[in-house]
């Protein structure tokens, strides 16, 4: 099974998905892995697109480059690991890409969907979009004082926009999409991961 996590920058997905390889690990083999980057040649792209000036690229040359960093993570990680019967976390996918250049930079949606139909031709199985307020979010991006905040520098309008993104694309793929509350202590979202996670695995 390919599962991800998707949500605004601080809403505990890399938390949860961490949380829900470290849970099923005890009966299943688990590759946990992140984008952009999980192979190489993706993590090289990752410093190209995550760190610096907010206005570094424009919109269509990040979708290039994210689906370059994703086609090199499905052919050296992903693929792999799901043909050897493993199952596969990752921390953001193709959604992301929807909406931070599709949506929120231009209403390049269109050429986002084509490119992926054209270079990365897969949809996880089940995705988990945590959801949470935006403000609350973005200070907790910001708190981590990390190097790679590119997007969380566009604002918090931008976060509330992708808010709203994450939520229409669950509404568009119901049947891989569930939302869970990201704004309740840690422990609490990840048993409600776990319980979906272990009953679309049985």
């Amino acid at each position: 099974m390919f599962i991800t996590f998707e949500g605004i920058d601080g809403s505990g997905k890399s938390t949860q998905a961490r949380r829900l390889a470290e849970a099923l690990r005890t009966d299943h083999n688990v590759v946990l892995t992140r984008e952009p980057g999980g192979s190489q040649g993706a993590e090289e792209i990752r410093r190209l697109v995550l760190e610096g000036d907010p206005d570094r690229w424009s919109a269509e040359t990040e979708i290039l480059l994210f689906t370059a960093a994703r086609r090199d993570h499905l052919e050296k990680t992903i693929r792999p690991a799901l043909e050897a019967g493993r199952i596969v976390i990752s921390d953001r996918f193709a959604d992301s890409t929807r909406l931070y250049q599709g949506i929120t930079r231009g209403d390049l949606r269109g050429q986002v969907d084509a490119l992926h139909a054209l270079m990365i031709g897969r949809e996880p199985d089940l995705t988990f979009i945590i959801d949470i307020d935006p403000a609350v979010g973005l200070a907790r991006a910001f708190a981590r004082k990390g190097t790679e905040e590119r997007f969380e520098e566009m604002g918090e309008a931008m976060q509330h926009t992708m808010r709203a993104g994450f939520l229409a694309l669950a509404a568009e793929f119901p049947t891989r999409c569930v939302v869970i509350d990201g704004g309740r202590a840690p422990e609490a979202v990840a048993a409600d991961v776990l319980a979906v996670a272990q009953g679309r695995l049985t």
